[in-house]
């Protein structure tokens, strides 16, 4: 992938074993004064209990989700757990000729394929569970999922938490407000200084 030219915002990657407190964090990150710009993404799961299309996730067709990668229209994208998951790219793209600062929470294949894309411009965050027991501890009291898909999102967890040393910074959640303090420290520093020069 050819790197992009001429972008004066940056891209805050935030990626996160699922029930690590991710959403929660960027949601706090957004209703804060960090002059960031949310990305909702595009997926094929169905919503779950409180999500509202066009806030959280915009939800679309297998058939959509297919007709959006064919017509280059998505930043990345990548399957989880059965489902689609993508980033458009034309409303990034504009905020960051603008010179806005955009944030996007995916996942680690995601992040690695926007850092290749726009390698001077993105900045990846890694949200850590205090311990593997803990972020256990965590998917079960949301009820959002069966015990073999807990077991399965674990087991991704481990992956995913192998591949930190990737990331620009590591913020471990073990308490939310210590943890967001850390995350909108690293936006507010990163967001005062220049893109990365090209290598």
């Amino acid at each position: 992938m050819t790197p992009k030219t001429g972008l004066k915002g940056k891209i805050f990657i935030v990626s996160a074993p699922s029930g690590c407190g991710k959403t929660t964090l960027c949601k706090k990150l957004l209703k804060d004064k960090v002059k960031l710009h949310q990305s909702v993404s595009i997926t094929t799961r169905p919503p779950r209990r409180g999500e509202r299309n066009g806030a959280d996730y915009f939800f679309v067709s297998a058939e959509e989700f297919i007709r959006m990668i064919d017509a280059k229209d998505l930043l990345e994208y990548e399957e989880n757990f059965g489902f689609l998951y993508g980033t458009p790219k034309k409303a990034v793209e504009d905020l960051l000729h603008k010179g806005r600062n955009v944030l996007l929470s995916i996942d680690v294949k995601g992040a690695m394929n926007v850092r290749k894309s726009y390698p001077q411009n993105s900045v990846l965050i890694f949200v850590m569970p205090p311990s593997m027991e803990e972020l256990k501890n965590r998917l079960e009291s949301r009820e959002a999922d069966t015990a073999k898909a807990i077991t399965n999102r674990l087991k991704v967890a481990k992956q995913e938490v192998a591949c930190r040393d990737k990331y620009d910074y590591v913020v471990v959640n073990d308490r939310l407000d210590a943890a967001y303090k850390k995350l909108k420290d690293i936006i507010l520093l990163e967001g005062e200084r220049p893109c990365r020069d090209p290598q």
